[in-house]
């Protein structure tokens, strides 16, 4: 349950993110050009202050938050995700030639092969729920803990929104020398910002439209608390119906965990189907497993949409979902739950 549980984790608590330096960038920079230094300052989502001499310039970060880097031109040594990179939403479609990768699964780090790498920085979301830096939560294997003590862990705090996580890792970036008004930068943000507009158009059209985030398993059906999921919070701001579960898990109020006798508890008219290759994307296939899914209107017509769960990182990544959910919105029927 552990594993399962650690695949869907996410929280939300207050953004805290500053960062500041000055100078010019040393030479074999991983980072881009022209990056200052040093002295380097920057206040971890944990509240804890980080500074060093110089710049750091050799960083490993974890799969979204390496995303996160290389979309503002600063490409990490070294990357680790939780799955095979071929498959990670966040590195699937990116070029990693010349970047070590230094685990596909979670909780399992080479911190050998990372310390070899000499790396003066680990970017990694933290997690207030787990108290945690994203890899080296709770559970995963002790030796993969040991990459803290390679180099200090900085990342932005999981918070009430993928934009405020975003511009966290913007001021990441300047901070270590990158051009965040490059044109192609702006390119994303206006992208963004129309991927806005266009979905908040499309739930206008449909004022009753209800949806549900969800993510079966074997064992349960678990539905996503949108306080703790900052995109479903960023969906709900948009004007989206997101329903809110009333009974959270107590000690992981992520979900409402739900058996499967009980998974009609709510009657969405759209489903938003965890879309992280660990979780199956067919609803038929679930109906087949689980004939109580079809319980569920939405299920039984076949309004299921992927959900971007947890992992989105970037202004561009969010435009492109954001565009899906505006075509499965406007062919919703707001009706099917009722």
């Amino acid at each position: 349950m552990r594993a399962w549980r650690t695949a869907l984790a996410a929280s939300i608590v207050s953004f805290a993110l500053v960062a500041c330096g000055s100078g010019e960038s040393p030479s074999g920079s991983s980072g881009a050009s022209g990056a200052p230094a040093g002295p380097w300052t920057f206040t971890d989502g944990s509240g804890e202050v980080v500074k060093t001499d110089k710049v750091p310039t050799r960083i490993i970060a974890h799969a979204g938050e390496a995303a996160a880097l290389i979309s503002f031109g600063i490409k990490p040594v070294g990357v680790y995700a939780d799955e095979p990179v071929k498959t990670d939403p966040n590195l699937k479609n990116l070029d990693l030639t010349g970047i070590e990768i230094l685990g596909e699964e979670w909780g399992k780090i080479d911190v050998e092969k990372a310390a070899s790498l000499r790396p003066d920085l680990i970017v990694a979301d933290w997690w207030p729920a787990e108290k945690a830096h994203s890899g080296l939560e709770e559970g995963v294997d002790e030796k993969s803990k040991k990459l803290a003590e390679l180099a200090p862990v900085v990342g932005a705090t999981q918070g009430k929104s993928i934009l405020e996580l975003a511009n966290g890792y913007e001021a990441l970036a300047k901070s270590l020398g990158a051009k965040v008004d490059d044109p192609a930068i702006a390119a994303n943000k206006k992208r963004f910002e129309e991927s806005v507009t266009a979905f908040k158009a499309a739930v206008a059209t449909k004022p009753g439209l209800t949806v549900l985030a969800m993510s079966p398993a074997d064992d349960k059906v678990y539905v996503a608390n949108p306080e703790y999921a900052p995109e479903l919070l960023d969906l709900q701001s948009f004007g989206l119906k997101v329903i809110n579960p009333d009974a959270p898990d107590k000690g992981f109020p992520y979900w409402e965990n739900l058996s499967w006798e009980n998974a009609d508890k709510y009657q969405p008219d759209l489903i938003l189907w965890d879309g992280r290759s660990f979780t199956p994307t067919a609803n038929a296939d679930w109906g087949k497993k689980q004939p109580t899914w079809f319980k569920i209107k939405a299920a039984q017509a076949g309004a299921a949409i992927a959900w971007p769960a947890y992992w989105m990182h970037t202004y561009g990544d969010f435009a492109t979902e954001l565009d899906k959910l505006s075509t499965a919105v406007k062919a919703a029927d707001e009706n099917i739950g009722a």
